[in-house]
């Protein structure tokens, strides 16, 4: 292995890109560097047809733009363009870490993080990858190959990974004003940010960082069965394409309001009594953490089936029902949430079940590992200690 790239200041570069599921553990990881070693520089490579575009400059952090598709078998006979596009853009990736002088590269999992790992390989760097979910993805069973530095957010999916049997349990990076929610005392301020009427019980429904379909429609019906109902309230996230259509369908009906996305998901969880989402890693991450109930309706179509294994580390432990996305109608969801809001003793037992968890802390114990990696002095982490 060769000598990092500088001897400045900490340079890390962080490969995240397509879905918020991959973007903000990495931002969470960014942000937990930063509170380590202040002047570190971090930066980002990703790709221009994600979310990452927005997210990553939103957060005030470079993002680095390289040429790569997805490891996706639905592409048909492109599949075979994967090996040159991976190629080209590993040395994309290579170059980026010579121009930011960088001592360590991280992959958080999802195809534009793998030309990172790539180009750490050619470039003699260390590198570590992340995997969030349960089941791992394509990308990452492909970089875990070529490194020999694995952390993973569940302990079930060391069995799926290369070298899995040594890699480090450290959790799900979760943004710090999640890891360290307070529900209890941020509730009723909560609930007057978002409008939560008095007296009413709020059921957030939240369909990842794109909105859901299935989970907007389903919530639209429920709404229209709840019509005039004052016990409680749907808080509808529909992602910014069926933003109009869904307040259109809602009309005048109090018992529902619909917004594109929720920039501070700590006041959205703090205010709900329950959640019905997507079963994304970064969400079960949050939801273990904060220990909110749920509904969790996985998304049918993820490789592997990822989230199904995903909402089964919640649903196993009681801290949240599994509703096959097939089933996630207005009429399931009335007669699955209906008992649920009428049983408040029921919604604390679930609450109970979800934590503790590793999640609080996991981007500070992915940042001791990177700062490790990095070959240069570093604060002492004493609390920071991997499972195996």
């Amino acid at each position: 292995m060769r000598t990092p790239l500088s001897a400045g200041p900490l340079s890390v570069v962080i490969g995240a890109g397509g879905t918020g599921g991959h973007i903000y553990p990495g931002l969470a990881l960014a942000e937990a560097l930063r509170r380590a070693v202040p002047d570190a520089v971090v930066s980002f490579v990703g790709t221009t047809r994600g979310l990452e575009t927005d997210l990553i400059p939103g957060a005030g952090y470079r993002l680095h733009t390289v040429d790569m598709i997805p490891f996706d078998p639905a592409l048909g006979a492109r599949r075979f363009l994967l090996p040159a596009a991976l190629l080209k853009s590993g040395a994309q990736a290579r170059a980026v870490l010579r121009e930011q002088g960088a001592h360590v590269a991280v992959g958080m999992g999802g195809y534009p993080s793998a030309p990172v790992i790539v180009g750490a390989r050619l470039a003699g760097l260390p590198s570590v990858i992340h995997e969030s979910n349960a089941v791992p993805g394509r990308a990452n069973q492909f970089a875990a190959r070529l490194t020999g530095n694995v952390t993973v957010a569940f302990d079930r999916s060391r069995a799926h990974l290369a070298g899995g049997q040594n890699a480090m349990t450290v959790g799900m990076p979760i943004a710090a004003s999640l890891a360290r929610l307070d529900r209890t005392g941020l509730r009723a301020g909560a609930r007057r940010a978002l409008g939560v009427p008095a007296g009413a019980r709020l059921v957030l429904v939240n369909g990842g960082s794109l909105g859901a379909v299935r989970l907007t429609d389903a919530a639209t019906g429920l709404a229209e069965r709840w019509r005039g109902r004052e016990d409680v309230h749907l808080l509808i996230k529909t992602g910014p394409a069926r933003l109009e259509e869904t307040r259109a369908r809602i009309g005048d009906n109090p018992v529902a309001t619909a917004v594109p996305y929720l920039d501070r998901m700590d006041l959205a969880y703090a205010a709900a009594d329950l959640v019905v989402c997507r079963a994304g890693s970064a969400t079960v991450a949050e939801l273990e953490t904060v220990g909110v109930p749920a509904v969790l309706v996985p998304y049918p179509h993820a490789p592997g089936d990822h989230q199904t294994h995903n909402a089964r580390v919640l649903s196993d432990a009681g801290a949240a029902h599994l509703v096959p996305d097939g089933e996630a109608t207005a009429e399931r969801l009335a007669a699955l949430l209906g008992p649920l809001l009428a049983d408040p003793a029921r919604l604390a037992a679930m609450s109970r079940a979800a934590g503790p968890s590793t999640h609080a802390r996991a981007a500070d114990l992915l940042a001791a590992q990177v700062l490790r990696l990095s070959g240069l002095p570093h604060p002492t982490h004493d609390a920071m200690e991997f499972t195996r």
